[in-house]
């Protein structure tokens, strides 16, 4: 039994070394130390030695068992060592490299310039307001001059969520909202989103932000509408920005007219941005139609007034010299954090 109790500590002791992880450990543990275990069985065979032998065998037995229990306690001590400062070494700390800056975030330079453009024309007597994005026919439409027939409704007629409802076309349908609920006088604007059926490209984009603006009152006339917007865009782009009015068709004005101001690139001198022409076409305005005001109760031989639209993202791209629509909705961080 000498031998074998020999036999058995080496044996242990080689494979308690070899062992890499606590669950091989606990295997070793059972073979050694359980009770089908090889050291179990030893003590089990006590009962077959002569009685001066029995004592004398018991002690190296359970010596053995204490051998083999410490060096297994050992052997995994050593183990929780070696993954700790493993993950120590993994997860350890250069405290002399220097702190990493903490990233703020900022406003998109679409909100940017929507704030700049709102506070210009509220600083003018306009007051902001905000509608929904979910509009109805008659608010988007009919009320606005633009009947079902209407060639204009080609470009707007996007997307529907039932037969009569849509994702607003145009941020116009405040001006219906507005006149339907207030009597004159009226300087509103009203900023948002709007969406389209249009093709995604450098210029045009399905979604697109969009400002209406409009003054309603007596005796309003097209001297008024062209001065309001020469103050804006000098407030806007510089003192010696000037603007041209030629005619143009929207439904809802009468008379119509395309707004450009002096590109603000070449300063009026022409350039590729405007074409070589020395303007940038801006928004369009007009005088509001009779209809209009027909359809929100409003005598059109007793009040006038104008309006006019422009869109958020054409206003960012010509101020800061941006070519691409797209660039504005990528989320691309390089190019947000330049404004």
């Amino acid at each position: 039994m000498d031998a074998t109790i020999q036999s058995i500590e080496q044996s242990a002791r080689a494979d308690i070394e070899k062992a890499a992880t606590a669950a091989a450990l606990e295997e070793l543990r059972i073979t050694y130390l359980g009770k089908k275990g090889r050291i179990t069985d030893l003590l089990k065979q006590l009962g077959t030695l002569d009685n001066a032998s029995r004592p004398v065998m018991g002690q190296k037995i359970n010596a053995l068992r204490d051998a083999v229990s410490s060096a297994i306690t050992a052997r995994k001590d050593a183990l929780a060592e070696t993954e700790f400062n493993a993950q120590m070494e993994k997860e350890r700390i250069d405290v002399t490299l220097p702190g990493r800056r903490t990233v703020t975030g900022k406003l998109h330079i679409l909100t940017t310039v929507e704030e700049e453009i709102v506070s210009v024309l509220n600083g003018m007597g306009f007051t902001p307001v905000e509608g929904p994005e979910l509009e109805d026919e008659h608010h988007n439409f009919e009320a606005l001059n633009i009947p079902s027939w209407h060639p204009a409704r080609d470009s707007h007629d996007s997307f529907y969520v039932s037969d009569d409802r849509l994702l607003r076309t145009h941020t116009s349908p405040m001006q219906i909202r507005i006149l339907e609920k207030l009597k004159p006088p009226l300087a509103v604007i009203a900023p948002g989103k709007t969406a389209r059926r249009d093709a995604v490209d450098s210029k045009h984009s399905p979604v697109f932000h969009q400002l209406e603006g409009f003054f309603v009152d007596e005796n309003v006339t097209f001297a008024d509408l062209k001065g309001c917007l020469e103050t804006f865009f000098k407030r806007l782009f510089g003192e010696k920005t000037a603007i041209r009015l030629r005619p143009d068709f929207f439904p809802f004005v009468e008379p119509g007219a395309e707004i450009s101001a002096t590109c603000v690139i070449c300063k009026g001198a022409g350039c590729r941005t405007c074409g070589n022409t020395g303007w940038i076409e801006l928004l369009g305005a007009g005088m509001i139609h009779p209809k209009v005001f027909e359809a929100v109760g409003h005598d059109p031989k007793r009040v006038s007034g104008f309006a006019f639209g422009m869109g958020i993202e054409r206003i960012a791209m010509i101020k800061y010299g941006i070519t691409d629509i797209r660039l504005f909705f990528e989320n691309d961080l390089e190019f947000l954090r330049q404004f």
